[in-house]
């Protein structure tokens, strides 16, 4: 079955119908987009390494619950996303945008509780990843894995969940696994989950991260901690290599964003794994502590980066939706 996402039309249907009972409490929010037009303050640079700015959003909202997004997914084709909170909420919109595929907008926001009057303790969801009509969510404190299936009317209803399959004694009560993330078809682990954890540390200082096959088997690996950067989304290219998203906030280096890009064989069992970065910006570029990553394929063929970033309800923070294309290596050009 087709991944599907509650359409805009279906939700103004349940606000005003008797329907709207079985439904969850659907909250409506307008949301006020700045377009980013550039990556690199002060700059027309589009060119970073392999990457290509293909524009953001500098995002409000009108209800007091928008913001926090920890962790996104774009139906194929980008025009549809679903996100999570990590103050347990789920957020639907449509990506508007312009006739070069720059995003311009959201429309037809709504948001609604992952759980019916829990609290952060227990909602604190940080990752997200979807395949065919089965979306996986990671969450921290409470350390699990959910699996919700969609119901006629495209809201994730949850079917199970379990702890992560790692000794749960090793894991940091707020620093979990903030990325999940399925391996995609055509590779050998295909179907798998993966998870990696933001900064739960093996023996030898690196990241904690498994991978749970489809028959429930799983084993445990390691990604190498580079630097200060912890780990707070990571999703597949169609190739199978796995980038991971990361963040640095510290007093002497400031804030930061990487994207890291790791083989796609180089997952194994015991394995500790890098790889390139492809991406590292401070604060000399538009990012703030970003926190989801989806990628989704362009028609032409051309993966496509989303970001978004947690503002913590912070008024020192900003809701960024940021995109990239991947278009290789041969033209390092601008």
């Amino acid at each position: 079955m087709t991944f599907r996402l509650p359409a805009a039309v279906s939700l103004a249907a349940l606000l005003l119908s008797g329907a709207a009972a079985a439904a969850p409490d659907v909250i409506p929010v307008e949301v006020t987009a700045r377009p980013i037009e550039h990556f690199r303050i002060g700059s027309d640079r589009q060119r970073f390494g392999e990457l290509e700015f293909a524009g953001g959003l500098d995002l409000s909202g009108s209800s007091r619950h928008f913001g926090a997004l920890s962790a996104v997914h774009l139906h194929p084709g980008g025009s549809r996303m679903m996100a999570v909170a990590d103050t347990g909420f789920w957020l639907a919109a449509n990506i508007d945008r312009d006739p070069d595929g720059r995003p311009v907008g959201l429309s037809d926001v709504a948001m609604w509780e992952m759980t019916n009057g829990a609290g952060k303790w227990e909602t604190d969801a940080e990752g997200m990843t979807a395949t065919g009509d089965t979306i996986f969510v990671s969450y921290e404190r409470t350390h699990r894995i959910a699996e919700f299936a969609l119901d006629d009317d495209g809201f994730p209803v949850l079917r199970r969940e379990a702890p992560p399959p790692v000794a749960l004694h090793e894991l940091r009560t707020n620093r979990g696994f903030e990325a999940v993330a399925i391996v995609p078809d055509g590779q050998p682990l295909a179907g798998s989950l993966v998870g990696v954890s933001e900064k739960s540390l093996d023996g030898n200082r690196n990241i904690m991260a498994f991978l749970r096959r489809p028959d429930g088997s799983s084993f445990e690996f390691s990604v190498k901690r580079v630097g200060e950067f912890d780990v707070t989304d990571g999703q597949f290219l169609p190739d199978g290599d796995l980038v991971l998203l990361e963040r640095r906030f510290n007093i002497t280096d400031g804030v930061a964003m990487r994207l890291r890009r790791i083989a796609a064989g180089a997952i194994a069992e015991g394995a500790t794994v890098d790889g390139e970065v492809l991406l590292e910006a401070d604060l000399l570029y538009q990012i703030d502590n970003m926190e989801g990553l989806s990628i989704t394929v362009d028609p032409d063929g051309t993966p496509r980066l989303t970001i978004v970033s947690d503002d913590n309800h912070s008024i020192l923070q900003r809701n960024l939706l940021l995109e990239f294309r991947l278009v290789g290596a041969e033209d390092r050009s601008g």
